[in-house]
């Protein structure tokens, strides 16, 4: 278990800086000035009504447009980050990558679930960026790092799978926000929960030129609230290597009625951290075969049929990793 570190409230009034930069560089100096005391909920019995203060009156649901949002950000990855600088800009976090708002009751109850091997680099930027982001969004969310164990050929889907099953075990989730760890949003509007429909977060990747690639790429950053999740039986476990796991999904959608819901282009904007194709993440020879069985397979394969041991956990004030043992493909 990583200790918890404990910092200072930042102050409220950060709204400004938020408009020049959405973080503070590593090097400058953060604002741990003014905390902020919040009184918690008190009940009224045996107590004068005279002396419940104001802010001890019971909450009420958060807005539908967040407050504190932004819009557009810079989103730059020149400069290292570490963890311990993410932890003292993050101080309303608790241990586990949880967060709920203080200031009223979040709409939705959020799992980001992030497959991951191998990938710290990328998942410190991803942790000092999307933390504000999540929170200014007034978000009741939880981050899960699903770290494949061994040098098995990576397994995305099913990795996913594990962090919805995972994630349920710690608490009543309604929605589950599906990252690679590689992307980030370029604009906080941009809101990383659930629709009507399956939601596709990542439609204007600065790899694609800023445009979706084919109407049904459903890949990178997408949502699906419990009840979507169960209704495709979850994503398949059998797609070993890169490629073809997301045109699966998006046939296991279309085949139960659902389509994708999007933002738009400008606000549906992120940025990917450049990187070489992982070692043990070869491009699966199978997934045009497998995609065109898609309906065939589906209600054998996902979350019915899922199979993994977990082999530790560890919680940070920033995340909650879980390392697995995901098994080997049959060939």
């Amino acid at each position: 278990m990583v200790a918890v570190h404990t910092f200072n409230r930042l102050s409220l009034d950060v709204r400004g800086s938020f408009l020049q930069n959405q973080q503070t560089k590593p090097g400058q100096n953060y604002n741990k000035s003014h905390p902020v005391t919040i009184a918690a909920p008190v009940k009224r019995e045996n107590m004068d009504a005279d002396l419940v203060p104001v802010e001890a009156e019971e909450l009420t649901r958060c807005p539908d447009d967040p407050p504190l949002l932004v819009g557009p950000l810079r989103i730059e990855f020149s400069d290292p980050i570490t963890l311990d600088f993410v932890r003292a800009e993050n101080p309303k976090l608790s241990e586990g990558g949880r967060y709920k708002p203080s200031e009223c009751i979040a709409l939705q109850k959020v799992a980001i679930i992030i497959p991951f091997r191998k990938r710290e680099d990328h998942l410190r930027f991803w942790l000092y960026y999307l933390h504000p982001i999540l929170q200014r969004q007034q978000l009741d969310y939880g981050v899960y790092i699903i770290n494949q164990d061994g040098d098995e050929v990576f397994n995305r889907a099913k990795l996913l799978n594990i962090g919805y099953t995972e994630a349920l075990k710690e608490y009543d989730y309604d929605c589950f926000v599906f990252s690679d760890v590689d992307l980030i949003p370029l604009d906080d509007r941009n809101i990383y929960k659930c629709f009507s429909q399956p939601r596709h977060l990542s439609v204007s990747m600065d790899k694609f030129g800023f445009r979706l690639p084919y109407n049904q790429y459903f890949g990178g950053v997408s949502s699906m609230s419990k009840e979507q999740f169960l209704k495709i039986n979850g994503f398949p476990n059998n797609y070993w290597g890169w490629g073809g796991e997301d045109d699966d999904i998006y046939n296991r959608l279309s085949s139960r009625g659902m389509r994708i819901s999007r933002p738009s282009g400008e606000i549906g904007k992120c940025r990917m951290i450049r990187h070489q194709r992982d070692e043990r993440n070869e491009p699966n020879p199978q997934r045009f075969d497998r995609i065109a069985h898609t309906r065939d397979t589906m209600n054998s394969d996902g979350i019915n049929s899922l199979s993994y041991r977990v082999v530790r956990v560890e919680k940070d004030i920033l995340y909650t990793k879980i390392v697995v043992d995901v098994g080997k493909p049959h060939h």
